[in-house]
């Protein structure tokens, strides 16, 4: 993860967009170095977040981010727009070359901290199609930090976020950001959709990462590789270094 400090027009913005543009890049460019299949920017730090629709001022500033990461590093990017705006992430995506969106909530109703949110998979399908079908849709199910409301079952969730709403890979998390991932639940979502690439989604940790290994095909870190394990806090080389070292052995 590249975790965006707040960005221009959010609550809690500082810093210059310069300045914003060379932590992401330093983050990217050292993680890819230490030999992470991808990279995620998000837009971390603009809370409160919009519940699914970030205002003009978000995307600009993510995509000048993310077309310079893009253009810093040799793995594929992907691109996060918080809390759930899937559209302006897959626009950002088309035009910075970026390789894959996450979306939160692609099918289904949740109670989060942003009140409902409902997935909008086909309008999402419909503007991939015309816009930039090379662009992967990672969705989560049942993701952290919500309650979902359409489909309490996570095996059924899962079927229903890649066969119904098009997900090319799902991610299963834990309660909240840096929260650990329950290997009961993904092993269900292995089970119910066996022929989808799975990625763990949250609380991943050198001590931890094997484990998760031997069932899901990816995991998705930024908590456990920052400076005294805080989500906000700048990446630490040694995590990083001692991460890949586990999940590479």
């Amino acid at each position: 993860m590249v975790h965006l400090p707040a960005l221009p027009g959010s609550a809690g913005s500082r810093l210059k967009m310069h300045a914003i543009i060379d932590r992401a890049v330093m983050e990217a460019k050292l993680l890819a170095k230490a030999g992470f299949d991808a990279v995620v920017v998000e837009n971390f730090g603009d809370t409160p977040f919009a519940a699914d629709s970030v205002p003009p001022e978000t995307i600009a500033a993510m995509s000048i981010v993310v077309d310079h990461v893009v253009r810093a590093v040799r793995v594929p990017v992907g691109v996060n727009v918080l809390r759930n705006d899937a559209l302006a992430a897959l626009s950002i995506a088309a035009t910075t070359d970026a390789q894959f969106i996450r979306v939160n909530v692609l099918s289904g109703t949740c109670a989060t901290d942003q009140g409902l949110i409902t997935g909008r998979a086909r309008e999402l399908a419909r503007r991939r199609a015309a816009l930039a079908p090379q662009v992967r849709i990672a969705a989560d199910v049942h993701v952290k930090h919500a309650v979902p409301l359409s489909q309490p079952d996570i095996a059924l969730a899962a079927e229903e976020t890649a066969h119904r709403a098009g997900a090319d890979i799902l991610i299963v998390s834990g309660a909240g950001t840096g929260k650990a991932t329950d290997l009961a639940e993904v092993r269900r979502v292995r089970q119910a959709v066996p022929d989808v690439p799975l990625w763990i989604g949250s609380g991943v940790t050198a001590a931890t990462v094997a484990e998760y290994l031997k069932i899901a095909d990816g995991v998705i870190v930024g908590t456990c590789l920052k400076r005294g394990g805080r989500t906000t806090a700048q990446i630490d080389p040694r995590k990083v270094a001692e991460f890949v070292r586990t999940a590479r052995p």
